[in-house]
């Protein structure tokens, strides 16, 4: 399955981004092979529609699930209707973020986790 999590660097031991939209780094993730892609975020310092943006990219990878610290109201939407399930709280390393997931220990959520505009003053 191909998944995305929010990343503050490159590289699978980097930390986790507690923001969708403004996050520093996507990595999208086949939990299959562990074979990952680094996206730089392109979005983050987006004046507005940071998490639409950053959402419609993940749709457009394919991703069928996103990890992440929090996500906004329009992201979510966003994800929600391309079918992306949605996993929030996360912290620690995109490697045991991952492991988290393939181990069954993350609940979906099924409402956004922080108010618009989280995150814009890094």
């Amino acid at each position: 399955m191909k998944i995305c999590i929010t990343s503050q660097g490159k590289t699978l031991d980097s930390q986790v981004d507690p923001r969708f939209g403004r996050c520093s780094y996507l990595i999208v993730l086949d939990t299959d092979t562990m074979q990952f892609e680094t996206i730089e975020n392109i979005f983050a310092d987006a004046s507005g529609g940071a998490g639409i943006q950053t959402g419609q990219l993940m749709v457009e990878k394919g991703v069928k699930a996103v990890l992440t610290g929090n996500v906004g109201p329009n992201a979510y939407q966003t994800l929600k209707a391309a079918g992306i399930i949605i996993y929030t709280g996360l912290s620690g390393t995109v490697s045991e973020a991952v492991g988290k997931l393939k181990n069954n220990e993350l609940e979906s959520k099924d409402k956004p986790s922080v108010n618009s505009h989280f995150g814009m003053n890094k």
